[in-house]
């Protein structure tokens, strides 16, 4: 999977506001079927989408589209996955999800329809958003039931999905979801998704709230964030971007850490700090970062 810094929540019955995404920079764009489409505006809401997803690839744009189909439970994610499968889609952002056999069935019929599509093998990826008690009591089953499993999405909004599942009352200091969101971050990592992304920070108009909200998880270990307004996009680009003063930071430490091993050493004192082999992989990792993202 792409590094998303940011992924902007649009929905699927309002093809203008796709465009807005763009313009705000997200790095990829959700499509909704889901829970912002009106149950009466679904099925229309399908050939919305694919035609969004259409004119967005004609267009060459930068952000990665996926699309938020309705649970399997719904009854109506067949029909979204037959309609809106095609060429131009990153992947499927999965919600609702229970157990790692649904994962394996989503696979499998996601499989079929990309070889009747004529789309490379494995190229649509799964996201799994946990959003039941189920799914997050068997975090790390789901992590590995699938090649297709790109990221793993820790929820936290409040007064949805999650919050109801668990009881909890969510605070922005996210004391009630600190075991779930590491639990998550964990399972992704062992299975080695390296990208896992937080969600969801509900208050439009709290932009310093939401910037604390997204530096937590950023230094919990989260990647990048999906967010429901374009106002975020920025800040969150921001946040789970690499400043230069850290990136410059790191390229020092590398370089002071190669000019070690010339001289046969495997450690060195960098900037009053002892630093081995470790230090200068995680150096490089946050190089990689930066480049990947390109800003590096």
């Amino acid at each position: 999977m792409n590094l998303y810094r940011s992924m902007l929540f649009v929905p699927g019955h309002k093809p203008s506001w796709a465009e807005k995404a763009v313009a705000a920079g997200a790095d990829a764009i959700i499509l909704d079927l889901e829970d912002s489409v009106p149950a009466a505006d679904k099925d229309e809401a399908r050939q919305t989408v694919r035609e969004t997803i259409d004119r967005l690839r004609a267009q060459n744009v930068r952000a990665d589209i996926w699309v938020r189909p309705n649970s399997v439970d719904s009854g109506l994610f067949g029909a979204d996955i037959e309609r809106v499968l095609g060429p131009g889609l990153a992947g499927l952002f999965l919600p609702k999800v229970f157990d790692a056999k649904e994962i394996v069935q989503i696979d499998a019929v996601v499989s079929h329809v990309e070889k009747r599509e004529g789309l490379d093998s494995g190229s649509v990826g799964l996201i799994v958003s946990f959003e039941t008690a189920v799914s997050m009591a068997h975090c790390e089953d789901l992590a590995v039931a699938s090649p297709r499993v790109s990221s793993l999405l820790g929820a936290t909004g409040p007064n949805a999905d999650v919050g109801r599942e668990l009881g909890f009352e969510f605070t922005p200091e996210g004391l009630e979801t600190l075991y779930l969101r590491s639990r998550i971050i964990l399972a992704a990592r062992a299975a080695g998704l390296q990208h896992p992304v937080c969600g969801v920070w509900q208050d439009m108009k709290d932009l310093d709230g939401f910037r604390r909200f997204a530096e937590d998880n950023r230094r919990l270990g989260y990647k990048g964030i999906v967010l429901i307004h374009p106002s975020h996009v920025e800040i969150a680009n921001e946040v789970f971007t690499p400043s230069p003063e850290k990136v410059d930071f790191y390229r020092r430490m590398i370089a002071a850490f190669e000019d070690a091993e010339t001289r046969g050493s495997a450690a060195v004192d960098f900037e009053g700090q002892h630093i081995d082999l470790a230090h200068a992989k995680t150096a490089r990792s946050v190089i990689d970062l930066a480049e990947a993202i390109g800003v590096g």
